[in-house]
């Protein structure tokens, strides 16, 4: 959740371009390329290219677009971590119950809550009776879990370094948190190095469908320059790729799917609410592009035994 090695980070620095339009052009034609296989009908396309002509010629859609500076995770949390759970991240309601699911059918034991942000989770399991510790390398975010969570312990660190020792916990939580990593071997390495034989690993994410759709972290500057948290799109067999090597067994998978209505037209906001509130634009379009599509994966992996020869120990 909060990467920050410097030669991990390929994409913090770049400048991207964001224009309403060019995000509207774009779900159209993904809901074009969605009628071209199959899935909606003829009337359906023809109404897609008379709205895109619509959108060419609307001068609600003529202005500049936004450069936006990608930024690592200690900068952009710095920001979010003021408001992050005000209303809180719309993920939240899709991987909760998983989480909950699993961890309340757990003897209470030891924990680690790694990539913590302000102690969502770490409070959960503090109430179930684990020893909780949280691990984040933003210290504006563990600044907040501390208030929150008094009664867990709280470290700072990197997701490919976790200042915990080799089998400690019962239990590990990694939630929304690994999207932004551009690989995550070394995450999933630790991961696994600090759980005990049989201990628990939980993986929460955003899926790269969602985040093909738009859907990275808005934040700005205290001189109000917009900036982006980088998201990667990582497919499931990248996290088994990661995870399996390390003696991880997977215990269950899932994709939800959002559902309900896209929304009405409304007028087109300011950037900090792209892509969400350009959608109103195109709502049927939106809906077609977004048909089916994920938005979040989630992981249930159980440590296997593994060579103790291989193992790196780090104290808390």
């Amino acid at each position: 959740m909060r990467w920050r090695r410097p030669t991990n980070r390929p994409n913090v620095g770049r400048v991207i371009y964001q224009h309403p339009l060019h995000y509207l052009l774009g779900v159209e034609g993904l809901s074009l390329l969605r009628a071209y296989g199959g899935e909606r009908d003829r009337a359906f396309a023809e109404e897609r290219v008379a709205e895109i002509r619509q959108l060419l010629d609307d001068p609600a859609l003529a202005v500049d677009g936004v450069e936006a500076r990608a930024v690592d995770t200690v900068t952009g949390y710095r920001v979010w971590s003021e408001t992050y759970d005000q209303p809180g991240n719309g993920l939240f309601a899709y991987e909760e119950p998983f989480v909950r699911g699993i961890v309340e059918a757990l003897e209470p034991g030891v924990a680690v809550d790694a990539a913590c942000g302000t102690g969502r989770h770490a409070a959960h399991l503090a109430s179930l009776g684990h020893r909780v510790t949280g691990v984040d390398s933003s210290p504006d975010m563990l600044a907040q879990a501390r208030v929150r969570v008094p009664q867990a312990t709280f470290l700072e660190g990197d997701l490919d370094a976790l200042p915990v020792a080799d089998e400690h916990a019962d239990l590990v939580i990694c939630a929304l948190a690994l999207a932004h990593l551009p690989d995550l071997r070394p995450a999933l390495a630790e991961l696994a190095r600090v759980l005990k034989p049989g201990g628990h690993l939980i993986v929460t994410d955003i899926h790269h469908e969602r985040v093909l759709l738009g859907s990275v972290p808005h934040v700005r500057t205290d001189d109000d320059e917009p900036r982006l948290i980088p998201s990667h799109r990582h497919r499931a067999s990248d996290y088994l790729a990661a995870a399996l090597p390390h003696g991880l067994i997977v215990r269950a998978c899932a994709e939800p799917i959002a559902d309900g209505p896209v929304g009405r037209r409304f007028p087109i906001e300011e950037w900090d609410t792209w892509p969400w509130t350009l959608i109103g634009q195109a709502p049927e379009a939106f809906q077609a592009a977004a048909a089916g599509s994920p938005v979040a994966i989630m992981w249930h992996f159980q440590a296997g035994q593994r060579e103790k020869s291989t193992s790196r120990s780090r104290s808390a």
